[in-house]
């Protein structure tokens, strides 16, 4: 088992078709997490991206975007080793893993909202998706 881990999921009420442009815009990456390297496994398109980290962490994240009724389901997950110097102490080794990661799980949650709110824009709540002629917003 993996130090750092993340498992996250937010419904998004647009068309899945305008989840690639978003997820898969290499500049909000750095936006997102400005202190990871990230390098493409799999970019899936309008399903999302996976790739492997490098930097103050180890390891491996993805985004999934699942069709999910009217709109889809963003997935993300991290998985991953801090590579810094961690406390050997075990209670100080213990609160150091969980504020890396929940500083990692503050992350990935502003980054599913960011993703949300380019795509909902100002959609009221139990209006009807934002179809995939609408695009993107922009920041």
């Amino acid at each position: 088992m993996t130090s750092i881990q993340v498992a996250d999921e937010v419904f998004v009420a647009a068309a899945p078709s305008l989840a690639g442009a978003v997820v898969g815009d290499r500049a909000r990456w750095r936006q997102w997490w400005p202190d990871l390297v990230l390098k493409v496994v799999e970019d899936r398109g309008d399903q999302g991206v996976r790739w492997t980290v490098d930097g103050p962490l180890s390891g491996t994240m993805e985004i999934w975007c699942e069709a999910s009724m009217d709109g889809f389901t963003l997935h993300y997950y991290l998985h991953a080793e801090p590579t810094g110097d961690v406390p050997v102490e075990p209670r100080a080794r213990m609160d150091a893993l969980a504020e890396m990661n929940r500083v990692r799980r503050i992350a990935g949650k502003d980054m599913s909202f960011h993703v949300k709110w380019l795509l909902e824009g100002d959609r009221e709540a139990g209006d009807p998706a934002v179809p995939a002629s609408a695009g993107t917003a922009e920041e």
